[in-house]
This record gives structure tokens, sequence and C-alpha cells, in this order.
């Protein structure tokens, strides 16, 4: 006994099937344009990941939480080691111990957007900064004072 069917699908029923999938595939592009949300406390920063969990952030040594978690441009998760060696705009949050919790590796996009990063900058200098310029071979400039 022959349980298959001798004729083929119905081509109006394969035609809607394939063109369910053509939209599906054009709304999954459209995701990945978009820009993504960061949370308000996220900073941005440069990253540079040496040997996990150490890293360099901003010039500086830093750690990855234990469960750090970094992902790309498109959303997707990231292995540490994978990035290492590369120095990459970034956008971080810190976990309460003050270790680097939640990462996200930038597009050209989004890093031109502007946001706050960890190094505030200020409208003074001061005495002890002028004399270590010096030191490093650049010129010392005293700031100069409106009377």
């Amino acid at each position: 006994m022959n349980r298959c069917p001798a004729t083929p699908l119905p081509r109006p029923r394969l035609l809607r099937h394939a063109a369910a999938l053509c939209l599906a595939a054009l709304a999954g592009a459209a995701v990945h344009a978009q820009v993504r949300e960061f949370p308000a406390t996220a900073l941005r920063g440069v990253l540079q990941v040496t040997m996990p969990p150490v890293v360099v952030l901003d010039g500086k040594a830093d750690r990855l939480s234990p469960g750090a978690r970094i992902r790309g441009p498109a959303n997707e998760l990231v292995l540490s080691a994978s990035i290492a060696g590369a120095p990459l705009a970034v956008n971080y949050v810190r976990e309460p111990n003050g270790l680097l919790h939640e990462i996200w590796l930038l597009a050209p996009a989004e890093a031109a957007l502007k946001r706050p990063g960890a190094i505030r900058e200020r409208n003074f200098v001061f005495e002890s900064e002028l004399e270590r310029k010096a030191q490093d071979g650049q010129p010392a400039k005293r700031p100069r004072i409106r009377e």
C-alpha cells in the first residue's frame, strides 16, 4: 500500500511559503540595521583584551567579571579571546564590585553618537600636572586667569 500521494504540492501553496520566507528574511535584515538602545548608566571607552579576564580600558588595566557578557555589533555574544589584541570602541557597565560586567562592541554608526566616558573633562589644571608635563618633555603652560 502506497501512503505517499503521487501528486505534488499545489503551486499556490508553495508560492505562499516562499513569499513568507522572503518577508521574514527582509524583516530580519531591518532589525540588524537599527541602532541598539543602551542603559543610561553605560559609559563609552576603548577596550583591548590582553589575556582574559585581564583587559585594558582607556589605557588602564582592568578586569572582566566572572559572568561578563561581550556583545558584538549584531548583538551576538562574543568570546573575549576572539577579540584579543585589537583596541575596540565599546559601551560598558560595571558590576557593584567595580569589574566590567556588560560590554557592547560598537558599530561605526553607534560609535559616532556621543556618550559620556569614565574620564571627566575639567576646565582647570593642577600644579602637579604642569610639573609632570614638564618632566615628560612637553612645554609647561600655566592656565591664564581672567581678572
